[in-house]
């Protein structure tokens, strides 16, 4: 279906990402990857705000109490709310970048990374606590992207992208196990990329190279489309007071001729209802 989605900001982000709203804040976070940029995006105010990072970021979510974790390309590092930066977990690995994250129910980051050539099993799915442990739950990633827990937390989502799947996990304390196909994507859709979970359980996917995003029902059927005017859409999250808007990043890298709209922020107002997403425990 030909959805009636706004533009939130028009922007040329080189690969935008990770869609988070910030509840305490009022705002749509969101970021550019190669760029190295944090945007935040208020939709009462329009009010709008970029924080620049010395270094490409996969990811960045709120923290209990205030301030932001962010997955970078070195690790994990926290930004206080008076902006005083450190790191929480440092461990660079040549060739390889952070990419998506999300926050468990428990309140724990789940961060992927990857390598920038993509190649097969050089990204990992990695859990950090708090106080700055990490455990690797997936060792043998290409692309780690989309990340999400049912309503009652005890399944997870999770896109290697090269995969052309979405997989689940029966989730408990903070252990994935049965690892098994959810969906698949077609040949000539796209990839999946990121993803968020709504109230009802229904799983949405952003497609890389598939100009939409698609709604899943917890049974694993396809019931929704939303097309969308350009192919490189990466990720979605519900945002606004009422959890009911669809926000929706897109990237123009690696496109010849991107069309207008690469790179910003669009939102499909009225979508459906999102679930509160919890802030790192850190």
């Amino acid at each position: 279906m030909r959805a009636r989605y706004e533009v939130a900001v028009a922007a040329q982000a080189a690969l935008g990402e990770g869609p988070t709203w910030d509840a305490d804040g009022g705002r749509l976070l969101w970021i550019d990857i190669l760029g190295g940029r944090v945007h935040g995006y208020d939709p009462v105010s329009g009010r709008r705000s970029v924080r620049t990072t010395d270094q490409h970021i996969g990811a960045v979510k709120p923290r209990v109490g205030g301030g932001l974790v962010l997955n970078l390309r070195d690790g994990v590092a926290l930004l206080d709310p008076d902006d005083t930066f450190r790191w929480l977990h440092r461990e660079p690995v040549p060739g390889r970048r952070a990419n998506d994250a999300a926050v468990a129910p428990d309140g724990s980051l789940w961060a992927g990374t990857m390598r920038y050539d993509e190649a097969p099993g050089g990204g990992t799915l990695t859990r950090y606590t708090g106080d700055g442990s990490a455990e690797v739950v997936l060792d043998d990633v290409a692309v780690s992207n989309g990340t999400g827990w049912s309503p009652d937390g005890t399944l997870m989502y999770y896109i290697d992208s090269p995969t052309r799947r979405v997989d689940v996990f029966d989730h408990a304390a903070g252990r994935v196990t049965g690892r098994r196909t959810f969906a698949e994507i077609e040949d000539g859709a796209g990839f999946p990329d990121g993803l968020t979970v709504d109230a009802e359980g229904c799983v949405w996917v952003a497609l890389w190279d598939g100009a939409a995003v698609r709604r899943y029902t917890p049974g694993g059927e396809l019931d929704r489309v939303i097309e969308l005017p350009v192919p490189r859409v990466t990720a979605c999250a519900f945002g606004g007071p009422d959890l009911t808007d669809l926000y929706i990043t897109t990237a123009r890298t690696g496109l010849a001729s991107p069309p207008v709209l690469s790179g910003s922020l669009l939102v499909v107002p009225g979508a459906g209802k999102g679930l509160a997403q919890p802030a790192f425990h850190g």
